[in-house]
């Protein structure tokens, strides 16, 4: 069982089917799209939404290899604003164990820190990892701010596939201790 988290502005809703009508009104717009892995299909189907969550997402999270929620404000609950994904890290080195995205009229109020910070803490406190990765298009600039403000550091950079194409990217990396030593628990 996934829990809702809790922030100062909003609920992290652990993802359900009925979500995906909402998310793929939502969703498909380049501004959300261009710097994801290059693993969402572009241009988006119209049932993308509905095949990530049936065949992707939900599997995961049942087989307990991911924490996938909706991302809604306080305010308006059963809007969504956008999403946050906890992954447990593949075969390859440098894998990202962390991604998000907001819907654009809600970009630029700290709401992805906010979201980010609330998942960093469930990664180390409740799940127990030593170790977050996040990885970065380096031309996405505001994403790398949000890895910058968590506290995390460059350990890697490398070319990665983006839906918009080959780009230079940055590995970031976060332990517990520096978890730790940041939030002073």
């Amino acid at each position: 069982m996934i829990p809702s988290l809790e922030t100062e502005r909003m609920w992290l809703q652990p993802v359900r089917l009925e979500d995906a009508e909402q998310v793929q009104r939502i969703f498909p717009q380049w501004e959300i799209v261009k710097h994801l892995g290059a693993v969402v299909p572009w241009p988006y189907p119209p049932d993308g939404a509905l095949q990530f969550y049936r065949d992707v997402a939900i599997p995961q999270m049942e087989r307990g290899e991911a924490w996938h929620w909706t991302l809604r404000l306080k305010s308006e609950p059963d809007r969504i604003i956008g999403a946050l994904s906890l992954r447990i890290g593949g075969e390859k080195p440098l894998e990202t164990n962390r991604g998000f995205w907001i819907a654009p009229e809600f970009q630029g109020r700290g709401l992805a820190t906010e979201a980010t910070e609330a998942a960093n803490k469930f990664w180390f406190e409740t799940l127990g990892f030593p170790v977050l990765q996040t990885m970065k298009a380096l031309e996405n600039v505001a994403s790398r701010r949000i890895s910058e403000k968590n506290g995390m550091r460059v350990v890697a950079i490398e070319e990665r596939d983006f839906v918009c194409g080959r780009l230079p990217a940055e590995i970031c990396e976060l332990t517990v201790e520096e978890w730790r030593a940041r939030t002073k628990r």
